[in-house]
């Protein structure tokens, strides 16, 4: 069982004597030194739901790793929760965060020669840093999701993270009583456990069932719940098997790996951020992939679950109408997923959903059949124009009319977009421009929750148009377009916006157009100036030297 990776920390011999003396004081007896040292990574933080309840996980791995003839050794992993410092200057921290979860692993893993790593977190950014990281040290790895919070519920109504922010709206624009928006905010998030609805973190973890890197139906779970800390140790016994015949993370990550990840996030209803953080998760593998990937999948994938944001059910619903592996096999039998993809248990995918039935059940209508779906193509459209020549991504659920033609309303910040619509200046039929919150501009491109759900809750979500180099929640909907590529810090035309130009935003046409001539915008551009950088010292400053486009990714470590 023993690697050669191992063998550098603490083979036999005097030249290793000091390796072996550091980690007898940790734990190591004389014949552990024939195991494989399985690192744990450790997302655990009493600062926020989504990570509050990984301790309980990561024990029951660790006993499951002893069992099973592995040495773990657990180290931490930094998080931040976007639902606490969203609409605050933490949240620029949020994406940059992703980049410092991989470089935490990877420093772990690599400087200590682990032969394997099993990654345990829960909020949004935990999943694609943890993945990033798999992917870039290439040991035998699995990721533990840490699970979903339980609904909320108030006056018989399931609520998430969202219903809060949604109620801000509905509060200010004189639709709901003192009462309910109370109600609503001190009983939305009643358990541990990551966002309830088909958010960034349910999104990432069920996609990670299907690229294979995580157990088959254990992404829906939610995180109280005893068949969680289960499916933690039956991870870290599938891990060591995986440590004895070297299977890796990039024998599993491949394009068509990627495709069926991608495929579920289009069937699931899932985020705009799994467009920016599968970019990054194939940069890390070396796997060529970009922004039309996506729209290639998306209009081949129905979409097939009823989930929030814009649907009905949330993440424990899903779970128990048969989650992933049921949308899978059902993708699986149309032709729509690689049934030949390896899985981190050495066993092909088709080969894991043998057991699941083909179509859903009859007494829930979570899952939609084959030919019942909610829309008959996926909900995220990479839209190209002059707006946005390298790609922008917009979320198109919940729309009877995916398109919109109006005057921009222009901010250089999301607290000043905030400002206007609570002071009810956003009228129907306008399209916001929020920019300077790109991936250097902002730093870290902040999501837009805030105002994005301040707008549902005034009732203008399918009639008011919001654009930005920013980012969405996974909670977001609406007439809503992201990522918007180059984004203004570095000149691009959305920084040549003014208030009240015609912007034209069509998802039929798969166009965002700032309805504006070549003439005009040369003028315009001949006297933009780039700003003062937000940030010169600091992690933040660092990340705006780095990082690049974010239709590359929003990564820190191109070549």
């Amino acid at each position: 069982m023993a690697s050669n990776r191992r063998s550098r920390l603490i083979t036999q011999g005097v030249a290793r004597s000091p390796n072996r003396a550091m980690l007898r004081a940790v734990g190591f007896g004389d014949d552990d030194f024939d195991k494989p040292i399985v690192g744990v990574a450790n997302g655990h933080s009493t600062m926020n739901p989504c990570n509050a309840g990984i301790q309980p996980l990561v024990d029951r791995a660790i006993d499951a790793l002893h069992a099973a003839g592995a040495m773990p050794q657990m180290f931490g992993v930094p998080t931040v929760t976007d639902g606490i410092g969203m609409g605050t200057e933490g949240m620029k921290y949020s994406l940059v965060s992703r980049e410092v979860i991989a470089d935490a692993i990877e420093t772990a893993v690599n400087g200590q020669c682990m032969d394997g790593v099993l990654v345990v977190g829960g909020c949004d950014k935990n999943m694609p840093g943890g993945m990033m990281a798999m992917a870039r040290v290439n040991v035998p790895a699995i990721y533990v999701y840490a699970g979903t919070i339980l609904p909320g519920e108030w006056k018989g109504e399931k609520l998430t993270i969202v219903s809060p922010f949604e109620a801000v709206g509905a509060y200010t624009a004189g639709t709901m009583s003192k009462e309910d928006y109370d109600g609503i905010e001190r009983n939305a998030c009643p358990s541990v456990g990551a966002c309830g609805g088909m958010y960034t973190a349910n999104t990432m973890s069920s996609s990670f069932e299907a690229l294979g890197m995580s157990l088959l139906g254990s992404s829906q779970m939610a995180s109280p719940d005893a068949e969680k800390a289960d499916s933690a140790a039956a991870s870290a016994r599938v891990l060591v098997q995986a440590v004895k015949s070297d299977l890796k993370p990039r024998d599993i990550i491949t394009r068509e790996s990627i495709e069926n990840a991608i495929t579920v996030v289009m069937a699931t209803g899932g985020s705009t951020n799994a467009v920016l953080h599968y970019l990054a998760i194939a940069a890390a593998a070396e796997v060529p992939w970009t922004l039309d990937d996506f729209e290639r999948i998306r209009q081949r994938v129905p979409v097939l679950c009823d989930l929030k944001p814009s649907g009905k059910y949330v993440a424990v619903d899903f779970h128990r109408a048969g989650g992933v592996p049921q949308v899978l096999k059902m993708l699986l039998k149309a032709g729509l997923v690689h049934g030949d993809c390896m899985t981190i248990t050495g066993r092909t995918l088709a080969q894991e959903l043998e057991g699941v039935p083909d179509a859903p059940r009859g007494d829930q209508e979570v899952i939609r059949p084959m030919n019942r779906p909610l829309y008959a193509q996926g909900h995220l459209a990479i839209l190209r124009g002059n707006l946005a020549p390298e790609g922008c991504v917009a979320k198109i659920t919940g729309l009877k009319n995916p398109a919109i033609t109006g005057p921009a309303r222009v901010f250089d910040s999301e607290h000043a977009t905030m400002e206007a619509i609570m002071a009810r200046r956003i009228k129907e039929g306008d399209v916001i421009v929020i920019r300077y919150e790109g991936p250097k501009g902002g730093p870290g491109m902040q999501e837009m929750l805030a105002p994005t759900s301040a707008l549902i809750g005034q009732g203008l979500g399918a009639s008011v148009g919001l654009i930005t180099d920013g980012r969405f929640s996974g909670g977001t909907w609406g007439m809503v377009v992201g990522h918007v590529a180059p984004e203004a810090y570095v000149g691009g035309n959305i920084a040549l916006v003014q208030e009240g130009d015609s912007i034209t935003i069509d998802a039929h046409r798969l166009l965002i157009q700032l309805n504006v001539d070549d003439a005009e915008l040369a003028r315009r551009r001949a006297a933009w100036k780039a700003p003062a950088p937000r940030y010169t010292r600091g992690l933040l400053a660092k990340y705006m030297r780095l990082v690049t486009t974010a239709s590359k990714g929003a990564i820190t470590d191109a070549l």
